[in-house]
């Protein structure tokens, strides 16, 4: 019985070693994405930037609206 315990063991041992040997392993080619999530990033960037402009026109126009409709109550 302590044989098949310890057969497992070096089993279960021998097992996890491999495991960790493949993840370090590929962990050198994880670096490479990062980068390429900047250049997809970058797209978002201009995406948003856009949608803000878009939203100051939009309150601008609202807002001369507003004061276009104030004005001729005024006089």
């Amino acid at each position: 019985m302590k044989r098949l315990v310890l057969f497992v063991v070096a089993l279960v041992f021998a097992f996890s070693m491999t495991v960790m040997a493949a993840d370090k392993a590929a962990t050198p080619a994880t670096p490479a994405e990062p980068a390429v999530a900047a250049e997809k990033a970058e797209p978002a960037k201009e995406v948003k930037k856009a949608k803000k402009a878009k939203k100051a026109k939009k309150a601008k126009k609202v807002e001369e609206k507003k004061a276009e409709e104030a004005a001729p109550a005024a006089k």
